[in-house]
Order: C-alpha cells, then sequence, then structure tokens
C-alpha cells in the first residue's frame, strides 16, 4: 500500500456579509468569526522526513485569508456575481490556496470553512 500523508493546519478570520435573494434572516448584513482548516496532501518527504512545513502552508493560506480578514464579503471581486455562501468561500480559499502551494510534492486535500462551531462546509477537487 502507497503511504499518503494529509497534514492539516487551522486559521481564522472575522468577516460579513449578507446572502443576496435568501428567504431569511442571512439576507441582512451579518459577521462570522470563520475558521478554515487548510488539508494538503503528498506522498514524498523531504530529507528531513517532512511532507511539507506547516510554516509553509500557512504562510500561503494566511495571504488569502488577509484579503477576505475584516471586510465585507459581497464586495471582494469574487462575490461580485457569486453569493458569499459557506460553499463559495470554500472554493475561493481551495482555489486561491492551491494555486500558491501546489508543488511536485504536495497537493490540496481539502478546504473547510466554519461559519461557526457548529455548521462547516468541506470542499475537494479529488476524484
Amino acid at each position: 500500500m502507497a503511504q499518503q500523508f494529509v497534514l492539516k493546519t487551522l486559521l481564522d478570520f472575522a468577516a460579513a456579509h449578507s446572502l443576496k435573494n435568501y428567504p431569511g434572516d442571512c439576507a441582512k448584513l451579518h459577521g462570522h468569526n470563520w475558521k478554515i482548516e487548510v488539508q494538503v496532501q503528498g506522498s514524498k518527504l523531504n530529507e528531513i522526513g517532512m511532507l511539507v512545513d506547516f510554516k509553509e502552508i500557512k504562510k500561503h493560506a494566511k495571504q488569502v485569508v488577509a484579503e477576505l480578514d475584516h471586510t465585507f464579503l459581497n464586495d471582494h471581486p469574487y462575490f461580485k456575481e457569486l453569493n458569499p455562501t459557506a460553499e463559495n468561500i470554500a472554493v475561493f480559499l481551495y482555489r486561491e490556496i492551491e494555486s500558491r502551494i501546489q508543488s511536485d510534492t504536495v497537493t490540496m486535500h481539502s478546504l473547510t470553512v466554519w461559519e461557526n462551531d457548529r455548521n462547516c462546509v468541506i470542499y475537494s477537487e479529488n476524484d
């Protein structure tokens, strides 16, 4: 059986949004203290026994999260046409982080977006 490593790091940010055409309170301006879990995967360890340094994952993820932190998500260019739902936020974060971290040995595994302690979305583009 081939070995596989999945590394996960956690980040958070605060942002507000309103859901367009939503038939309830979430159509109103409201905010969340979002939490995200970035998971990367690979099978080949480097010369010191790491897939990738957690600092490297976090550095790239923080760059992307900084675009959203303390903003009104509806004003972000990505969400001009898309509703800033947890699902769409997960896709945005996944693809932006993936474009920065992708290498010959490390790929994105999944990204989880928590809008509160009880509700989350897990997104991946794996087969």
